[in-house]
């Protein structure tokens, strides 16, 4: 394998891990955040922007967590006959659907790029009584997808190694 090759493999592992390891820990983000929904709902008035700001910790926890749990193998696999397939032909598997994710992935950012333009040209903001700018959320989206597809075709250089008979 050429050592561009394996440099970028080892150089989107790095980050995708330090970056996983930081964001896992938006689930308390998440959970402060509904708490206070329901001790202000209960004591106080309700506040406005909880359930949306909640949302937004979720989708920067799921998008930005993708990266690290595909590069832990953390994703769901059907194991009924794959279970059971020599590593090789495992490999063989990985390196063809790997090549539908990351079309799916290109789309999926060519899309989110379209819509971070339109949000930051309109000023969009949510249709919500708290009305926040769209802008933030669209970049975290997008910069999640760019990093999945990132890891994704280093999945794909590992699969290929595989096959070759080199181990990453």
């Amino acid at each position: 394998m050429p050592d561009l090759l394996l440099k970028y493999v080892h150089w989107v592992d790095a980050i995708n891990y330090r970056l996983g390891r930081i964001v896992m820990y938006f689930i308390f983000v998440m959970i402060g955040i509904l708490l206070w929904s329901s001790l202000s709902k209960t004591f106080f008035l309700p506040s406005l922007w909880t359930l949306e700001m909640a949302q937004f910790a979720m989708v920067v926890y799921f998008i930005l967590g993708g990266p690290y749990a595909m590069q832990l193998g953390a994703n769901v696999r059907m194991d009924l006959l794959y279970g059971s397939w020599t590593p090789r032909g495992k490999a063989w598997v990985d390196a063809f659907t790997v090549l539908f994710l990351i079309f799916y992935l290109g789309v999926l950012l060519y899309g989110g790029i379209e819509s971070l333009a339109y949000a930051l040209e309109y000023t969009e903001r949510s249709p919500s009584a708290w009305r926040p700018k769209m802008w933030p959320i669209k970049l975290a989206m997008c910069v999640g997808i760019f990093l999945m597809l990132l890891q994704a075709l280093a999945e794909l250089v590992r699969d290929v190694a595989r096959l070759r008979g080199v181990s990453l």
